[in-house]
């Protein structure tokens, strides 16, 4: 084998390995009991799809993924129990003004397939687009009054 493909090899298989390392998928009976408590609790009327971990900045958080009447809603959760993140699928017309007229605009020719909305301490901080051009699949996102983030959320 030539220096050149075993590098890439190599290369391949440590982004692979560190890729499967950063979540975990999960059964119900793995999450702590302070875990369990709020998702049974923000889970309340949803079809559970999946449960995994994963370190967040150092931090272990867990995350349920669910469908809440026909849309995804996906909770990430502390070690403790706390809600750290929700992220929620929205209609598009169902958003204020806008914050459409700035989905769109930085859609552009773009097709916009998907929108959530991410909420974090009990306020939604932006708005996240997932936008088709072409064969090109790329998301973005604005604030809560429709203007562009200055970091993402």
């Amino acid at each position: 084998m030539s220096l050149t493909k075993w590098a890439v090899l190599v290369l391949t298989c440590t982004v692979a390995t560190q890729a499967a390392a950063q979540e975990k998928h999960l059964k119900r009976s793995d999450l702590p009991a302070a875990v369990l408590k709020t998702v049974e609790a923000q889970s309340a009327g949803a079809h559970v799809r999946s449960y995994a971990s994963e370190t967040e900045d150092g931090q272990l958080e867990y995350e349920v993924s669910m469908t809440v009447h026909g849309h995804s809603r996906d909770v990430n959760i502390a070690a403790d129990g706390t809600v750290l993140e929700i992220e929620e699928q929205v209609a598009l017309d169902s958003l204020p003004a806008p914050v459409r007229a700035g989905l769109k605009q930085k859609a552009g020719s773009g097709k916009i397939a998907k929108v959530e909305s991410i909420t974090k301490h009990g306020a939604i901080v932006a708005y996240e687009a997932q936008v088709r051009t072409g064969t090109k699949r790329s998301e973005f996102q604005v604030g809560p009054d429709g203007q562009p983030l200055a970091h993402e959320e």
